[in-house]
């Protein structure tokens, strides 16, 4: 009972039911006609490669980032989650011969995803191992070890929801870039502050001094750049 009442599960339930909301209001508001034809174009088994990636994704490195930061547990990790969504999807569209990108309907809800799920990370404190190194600046944050860290959990927070704001007003003012470069632009956002960010962590270096989350941001940012480029030259669905 008291684990159903940690604050990661009610922030996670919290960002959940949140996201779907906004997953619909964006729809109903800008996404309709678009989502529309998405989803004949992509059919059912879209979804259950979207699920397995992430699932495996966030699984999978959350777990083996622990591991070689010399922590024998479960984890779970969000920049996983996406690396491992994004594959899967693109491997089943190559399978299906679907052009463009699908992704922008999630982009709102993602990012209401992680700025309230991060809050759960930040109320979590040290068991849930995504806190920062220690910090003599004046906003640091005891964790429970008696040492002042960086809470790179609002880092997070603050920089997904200013890419929200960017998000809703493009959607408002010009709706067919976040069609054609949303997801993409998401994608490289969230890498990009994220491997800032992880400069700030105590993981363990697994090539240089970075960490095996930089190097699946760097990942994601050259995914990033490479499908914005190709949508440029034509890669599009609408």
């Amino acid at each position: 009972m008291l684990q159903l009442l940690s604050p990661h599960f009610v922030f996670d339930c919290l960002a959940l039911v949140l996201a779907i909301g906004a997953g619909f209001a964006s729809m109903r508001w800008k996404l309709k006609s678009p989502m529309t034809k998405t989803a004949a174009t992509v059919g059912a088994g879209y979804f259950v490669a979207l699920s397995l990636g992430s699932m495996t994704g966030s699984f999978v490195l959350g777990s083996a980032n622990l591991y070689l930061s010399g922590v024998s547990s479960v984890g779970r990790s969000i920049v996983g989650a996406l690396l491992g969504a994004t594959l899967t999807v693109e491997l089943y569209k190559i399978q299906r011969g679907t052009r463009g990108s699908t992704g922008y309907m999630y982009v709102i809800p993602f990012c209401i995803l992680v700025i309230v799920g991060r809050l759960g990370c930040f109320f979590s404190g040290l068991e849930d191992h995504t806190y920062g190194t220690p910090t003599t600046l004046p906003w640091g944050v005891d964790f429970g070890d008696g040492m002042q860290r960086h809470p790179v959990q609002l880092y997070e927070s603050l920089s997904m929801l200013m890419l929200l704001l960017f998000v809703v007003l493009m959607l408002k003012v010009r709706s067919q870039l976040i069609i054609h470069y949303g997801y993409y632009m998401c994608v490289g956002f969230y890498g990009g502050q994220r491997f800032l960010w992880e400069f700030l962590k105590p993981y363990a270096a697994v090539l240089g001094n970075l960490n095996l989350f930089h190097i699946v941001c760097l990942l994601l940012i050259i995914y990033s750049v490479i499908m914005s480029l190709r949508v440029r030259n034509g890669y599009r669905t609408t």
